[in-house]
Formats: structure tokens, sequence, C-alpha cells
């Protein structure tokens, strides 16, 4: 028991850190009688350590008996955009983390184990940032990615 508790207390603290999503809206997709439709949530989040950069993310959500008691697995589909709403300023941090990529946001999509997230990284040769949406999970994770890219231009940032 004491280490069921400790697993859902350490799996709760893994989430801390990463971006919040506000949901902008959804759409049904499949009804379901008893327990909510299946849909497409839309989300926006910014990045955490990049001021003005804010992304939209669309995602499948499981309804019916088991989604309403959050007891679904959601698929591992989702699609990605990512838009520059002011200027941006990199920190050596960011520049610094191009290869590996950083987790900036990060969402369960299963009672346990499944989780959507999006990783950012910089390609310093194009000067822009790239952000990836994939799915994983602790065993068996998706092929299932989308894209988006917020290259960074100096003169919208009022440089010469």
């Amino acid at each position: 028991m004491r280490k069921g508790i400790l697993a859902v207390g350490l799996l709760a603290l893994s989430y801390v850190g990463y971006a919040s999503a506000e949901q902008i809206g959804s759409v049904d997709t499949v009804f379901k009688l008893i327990g909510p439709d299946h849909k497409i949530v839309i989300e926006a989040f910014d990045d955490p350590d990049v001021a003005n950069v804010t992304c939209y993310l669309s995602r499948a959500k499981t309804g019916g008996i088991k989604g309403g008691l959050g007891l679904a697995e959601d698929t591992a589909d989702g699609a990605l955009s990512c838009i520059q709403v002011g200027p941006i300023a990199l920190s050596d941090k960011i520049k610094s983390r191009k290869a590996d990529g950083e987790t900036v946001f990060k969402k369960r999509t299963s009672i346990v184990f499944k989780s959507m997230q999006v990783v950012r990284f910089y390609d310093d040769k194009r000067n822009t940032l790239v952000y990836l949406v994939y799915s994983d999970k602790l065993v068996d994770g998706s092929p299932k990615n989308a894209l988006s890219t917020v290259p960074i231009i100096p003169w919208a940032q009022g440089e010469k």
C-alpha cells in the first residue's frame, strides 16, 4: 500500500515545472450514450523559458464511462503549432541544450505511465526554435509526432 502511494506521489511530482495549458475549445468526434463524448481538445500554453512563444496543441481525449472517470487511455494523436507573439531573447541555457532538447509541456494521457509531451530544440544554424510533440509510455511509446518551428528573426526584434 505504501509503495502505491509513493508511486502516485512521485508521478505527480514528475509533472512539476512544466507549462500548464489553457483549454481553448473542443469538438466532439464520437457520441457516447453514457459518459462524455470522445473529443479533440485544443489547448494553449506559453513556453516557460522563452517569453513570447505560445504553442497550440490539439489532442484526442477519450470519453465514455472510463474517460469520464479518468481511467481511459487517450490515443497518441496530436498536432502542434507554435508562434511568436512578441520579441524573443534566448538564454545561453536554451542555446546549449540544442541537441537533446528540453521538455516544456507534459500532459498525462492515461491513469499511469502514458503522457503527451512537447520538447523544445534550438537549431543554431538557422536561429530557430523547434517544438516536437509525441506520446510516450513506460514500456511502449508511439512514433506518432508533430513538429512546429519558430524562427527568431532579428529584424522582428527591433535589431539591425
